[in-house]
This record gives C-alpha cells, structure tokens and sequence, in this order.
C-alpha cells in the first residue's frame, strides 16, 4: 500500500462541507483531521466510490479509541491508512496492515533529531512535516497578535534570516554564532 498515484496534493479536511469538496476535486487522496465513530464507515464508503484514498487522523478522532481496538476499528471500515502523533499507534496500525503517516512538528535542530528517531522507531510509511511554511505562520501570527513576533528554529544563514524578517518577524533566535554578528542589522 502506498499513496495514490500523482498525490502532489492531498486534500486535509475538517468539516463536512470540505470533505464534499475534497469528493468532487482532483486530489486522489483525502487526510481526515475530524473522523468520527459514527460517520467513518459512510465517509470510507464515498470516499472508495469516488476513487479516493482516506486517511484518518487517530489522535483528533472522536468517540474511536487511540488504542488497538480503534486502529482494527478504522481497518475494519475501510480506512486505507491512519496519521498520528504516536509513535505506539504508528507500529499498531502497521500491525494491522495499514499505510501510516507519522505527523511530527518540527521547530528546531532537537526536533530533527527527535523526529528521526521517533520516525525510525515507528517505521512509518510516510512523515508529514509541520509546518510546511513557517514563513506563513509567522506572518499570520504577526496579522492577529499585537506583539512582537520572534521566528527561531533551523535557522542557519543569512538568507534564511532575512526571510524571517520578510516574513513579519520583529526579531530571529538562533544557535549559529555566526549569525550574530548580524544582531545590529
């Protein structure tokens, strides 16, 4: 089992609203962030009618335990693969037979390292990186809150500082020294 042929985009749903979207669109994959007990089994169902593949996400799941019998839950409705946070779930969903991806938030150097290991643990199927676009985070975050944004993690060149900086951030954090001779810039 693997991703659907040509999945560049994969459509990450939270409301029944965008999952009927997600059913008519292009994506041939849909990441189910809100699954709940009592419509998987229908979801799962449209989902394989109109060709698309659906993962749910087992951490944010509603009334579908995170534990082996909600992993067999979710195999036994259909689901073709589960996210999670959790190491434990990632190896019991594979014992299972199901495709995983492993969600890890990645904020600085520590959290790479942390993220291989716990990925190499898991033995996931796949790893789904977030944010995806800090640059977004911090410039949303500047637009809503009436403080300073300080961007930090991964950040190693000048380049790379300057993008915080075109980003909104007020100010950058960083381990390099050699991008402290850049603090009165």
């Amino acid at each position: 089992m693997r991703l659907a042929e040509g999945s560049r985009v994969i459509a990450a749903v939270r409301n029944d609203a965008d999952w009927e979207t997600a059913l008519r669109s292009q994506v041939s994959t849909i990441f189910d962030l809100s699954p709940e007990l009592f419509s998987l089994k229908q979801r799962v169902d449209d989902a394989h009618k109109a060709g698309k593949q659906v993962f749910i996400h087992l951490d944010l799941a509603m009334g579908i335990g995170k534990d082996r019998t909600g992993i067999r839950y979710a195999k036994e409705t259909g689901v073709d693969g589960i996210i999670s946070t959790r190491v434990n779930i990632i190896k019991t969903a594979r014992e299972h037979g199901l495709f995983t991806v492993q969600r890890v938030f990645v904020v600085d150097a520590q959290s790479v390292q942390t993220t291989v290991d716990s990925v190499k643990a898991s033995k996931a199927d796949m790893v789904e990186i977030m944010p995806g676009v800090v640059g977004k985070a911090t410039e949303k975050l500047k637009q809503r809150l009436e403080i300073p944004v300080i961007a930090g993690g991964l950040i190693e060149t000048e380049e790379e500082v300057q993008m915080a900086l075109n980003s909104g951030a007020s100010a950058v954090s960083t381990g390099k020294k050699e991008l402290w001779q850049m603090g009165g810039r």
